[in-house]
């Protein structure tokens, strides 16, 4: 991969995040956050957001659950 790629942070409905090119079509099931930049800038803007990396309907399971 090239270093001048610029990326956008994804994320899905199970609220999971992905990098994908900005130059590409978003993929079915995945919608953008509004983040944008160079790879490592959006890996620590995900970094950041993504702290629990359990999928929503998971963490949402184990709540009701206690």
């Amino acid at each position: 991969m090239q270093d001048d790629i610029r990326f956008q942070v994804l994320v899905n409905d199970e609220e999971q995040y992905s990098l994908w090119p900005l130059a590409n079509d978003v993929p079915a099931g995945w919608r953008p956050t509004g983040t944008t930049g160079g790879k490592q800038e959006c890996m620590d803007h995900v970094d950041q957001v993504w702290t629990d990396m359990r999928p929503r309907s998971l963490r949402e399971r184990m709540s009701s659950d206690s």
